[in-house]
């Protein structure tokens, strides 16, 4: 710049600042000049960290891959993963090891189907006759086993062949039965022995018999249930002979003689023995004999009629 152009800058102040008015405060002597300059007004106070907003985490990278591996027999197959450690067991410790259960048994195979005589020997199990065969020969019988009998559900796997009772009182003809029904049978003629006594004063010495064992329906029906007959546990007395008067058939006795009186007593003993006893009045198919059987019946229930 030049000499002549400052001088005339500096003169244009010098008039600017002469021209301008005189401040009070600095004019008036008696008037202090401030102490200090004045401060800045107070910032505001901090933001709590907890209502500061918090940096975003940064995900993880996931590792860096290995290398490819380029060894052994197969350069393109791919690395298997590492199996997880076995722990190794000391087959000799076997401390807290279960036992071993038992594997269950199989059922029996299920035996073919079944008819006729084999279907009835699963369903029906032999009895012991030993017992009843002493009891038997005690009582003064005669008799001897027969073979097995069946036919179709007609059965008596262990029958006697009887021919008399005690006392000598034989059966015409001989009566084929199981061991039971041959001992009631027994038991029950000692009872008709004493009424022959009582009311004609002579002993009993046979019985004629219409049928004991007999494969058929009740009352010769054939779409009736089985009778007691096809299982030889069943007679039918169709009269009582005796040692010096006549045979006295079962029938239906005039009243207050003889001859009811003791009809209605071998009739009444017979219920003693036997769990079934029809005769004359009981229905058209008993008037001519005295039915006697052996049937099981529910809490041991008796018909006698």
């Amino acid at each position: 710049m030049k000499p002549s152009t400052l001088a005339s800058l500096l003169a244009c102040l010098l008039a600017a600042g002469f021209a301008l008015p005189p401040d009070p405060a600095w004019s008036d002597p008696a008037k202090p000049l401030p102490a200090t300059v004045p401060l800045p007004p107070p910032q505001p106070p901090a933001r709590p960290d907890d209502l500061v907003p918090p940096a975003p985490q940064v995900t993880p990278l996931p590792p860096e891959r290995p290398p490819e591996l380029a060894t052994g027999p197969d350069k393109g197959a791919v690395a298997k993963p590492d199996e997880p450690h076995k722990e190794t067991k000391n087959p000799n410790d076997t401390k807290d090891a279960p036992a071993a259960l038992p594997e269950a048994p199989l059922p029996p195979a299920r035996p073919p189907e079944l008819s006729g005589e084999s279907a009835l020997a699963l369903k029906v199990s032999a009895p012991d006759n030993t017992a009843c065969l002493r009891r038997l020969e005690r009582l003064g019988a005669r008799f001897e086993a027969a073979s097995p009998l069946g036919n179709g559900q007609c059965s008596a796997p262990h029958p006697l062949t009887v021919t008399a009772l005690a006392d000598g009182v034989t059966l015409e003809p001989a009566a084929t039965l199981n061991c039971r029904a041959a001992e009631a049978l027994a038991r029950w003629t000692t009872e008709v022995q004493v009424a022959a006594q009582k009311e004609f004063g002579e002993s009993l010495k046979s019985l004629a018999l219409g049928g004991t064992y007999v494969c058929r329906g009740q009352n010769h029906d054939t779409d009736a249930k089985l009778s007691e007959h096809s299982f030889a546990n069943a007679i039918d007395v169709m009269a009582y002979g005796f040692t010096k008067r006549a045979s006295l058939k079962v029938t239906a006795a005039p009243d207050s003689t003889p001859e009811a009186a003791f009809l209605a007593s071998a009739r009444t003993s017979a219920c003693t023995f036997f769990r079934t006893v029809l005769g004359p009045g009981s229905d058209a198919a008993h008037g001519n004999h005295l039915h006697l059987d052996l049937r099981e019946r529910n809490a041991g229930h008796r018909l006698c009629q």
